[in-house]
């Protein structure tokens, strides 16, 4: 019996040399978790149960379970290399089945999904048209290199400060070619509904009337609509019009564009000392855009960046949580599969409801300490020495026991 409670404890030994092996073959694995043999003692039982003066019959391995705690976080500067502070795994999916990992090793492949090198597609939540996510199914996120489109001007504000002590226009009729027929000018670069951009030119010309301006509009040197008055208070400050903004009409762009309609505010401007002055100029077009880069915040919401200055929410990156993370099936390649024993996956946003964070241009590496290892595989190795040479004492009894002459 001795032979057979020996050879146990060889077999798990060598169990625990397999798995520490293991361990440090993965040392470098990115979101590898190491793992740990787990034994339980082997007794015979009867109908009744284990009788009181039983001895047992070895060892067994009852478990190999994983050590899920944190991985250092090492940077690598690529965007869309992502690690998970705290609890909680990546969902990934491939042909529609899913897995779950630690490794962020993502990049897009021709068809612009974010894949892991196994080619699973990254899980996301998906933008809403009315802003947030939507949160009760996921989807794979895609980067398109497709550009911007572009956004025509509506609203120009400007901020300006007209002299008070201007002089009425020695030439009384307006014309842009005629700088004796207005006072002073600025410009707003405008775009129209095809992103060509507009050179939109305002004119002011001091009217003989006290504290009152004349406006006019220009976009690539053609008048639009007809003058429009600004008058001021004795303080300086705007009375008209009441809310500070002025449409001149429509301008039809000659690139097939549609008519741009814009409004100009200019409710913060006044008429104070003896000096021009433009203090700001803002508006809400843009030309159009192309991918300039991908942001991804700690909460994991991906932004697609663009050389106009738009970014575009593409997703949330949908975290998971287990009841029992030690439930999970290994599968390879730093991933694990839902069993019954792992229980159902729970989703959710990241810094929400217990999962961590999203850390951006980062890798969790694996959480293997080699040296920890080398000592189980000391421990390990002294076991089975041990065991081994339980063996060979049995043989040498038994030996003994077979030499032991008889009587005739």
């Amino acid at each position: 019996m001795s032979f057979g409670i020996a050879l146990t404890g060889i077999d798990a030994a060598q169990a625990d040399l397999d798995v520490v092996s293991n361990n440090i073959a993965n040392a470098d694995t990115t979101g590898f978790k190491q793992s740990v043999a787990e034994f339980s003692d082997l007794y015979a039982s009867a109908q009744n149960g284990v009788a009181a003066d039983a001895i047992g019959n070895g060892v067994q391995v009852a478990a190999v379970s994983q050590d899920f705690s944190q991985g250092s976080i090492q940077t690598t500067g690529n965007n869309l290399n992502l690690a998970i502070s705290g609890t909680g795994f990546f969902t990934v999916s491939s042909g529609g089945a899913l897995s779950y990992t630690r490794s962020g090793d993502f990049s897009t492949n021709s068809a612009g999904m974010v894949v892991n090198p196994q080619g699973q597609v990254l899980q996301v939540y998906a933008p809403t048209a009315g802003g947030g996510f939507n949160t009760s199914t996921t989807t794979g996120l895609q980067i398109s290199s497709a550009d911007s489109a572009p956004v025509a001007t509506q609203n120009v504000d400007m901020t300006l400060d007209l002299p008070a002590n201007a002089a009425v226009p020695v030439d009384a009729a307006f014309s842009a070619t005629d700088p004796n027929s207005y006072n002073n000018s600025t410009t707003a670069t405008v775009y129209d509904s095809l992103g060509a951009a507009h050179t939109a030119t305002v004119y002011f010309a001091k009217t003989a009337a006290a504290n009152q301006w004349d406006a006019y509009l220009t976009v690539d040197g053609q008048t639009v609509g007809a003058a429009q008055a600004l008058t001021f208070s004795a303080n300086g400050t705007m009375t008209t019009p009441a809310n500070g903004d002025i449409n001149f009409g429509p301008y039809t762009p000659t690139t097939g564009a549609a008519a741009l309609a814009m409004n100009f505010n200019f409710s913060n401007t006044t008429q104070y000392g003896d000096a021009f002055a433009v203090n700001a100029i803002q508006q809400d077009g843009q030309t159009t855009g192309s991918l300039s880069g991908v942001n991804i915040d700690t909460s994991g919401i991906v932004e697609a960046q663009y050389t106009n200055g738009q970014s575009v929410q593409l997703g949330q990156v949908a975290l998971a949580n287990f009841a029992n993370p030690n439930g999970l099936a290994q599968q390879g390649d730093s991933n694990w599969a839902q069993t019954a024993a792992s229980g159902q996956a729970l989703y959710g946003q990241a810094g929400a409801a217990g999962l961590g964070q999203v850390d951006s241009g980062s890798l969790e590496e694996s959480n293997v300490d080699v040296t920890a290892q080398l000592v189980q595989m000391i421990t390990a190795q002294r076991a089975f020495q041990a065991n081994a040479q339980m063996i060979s004492t049995q043989n040498q009894i038994t030996q003994t026991i077979i030499q032991i002459p008889t009587q005739a």
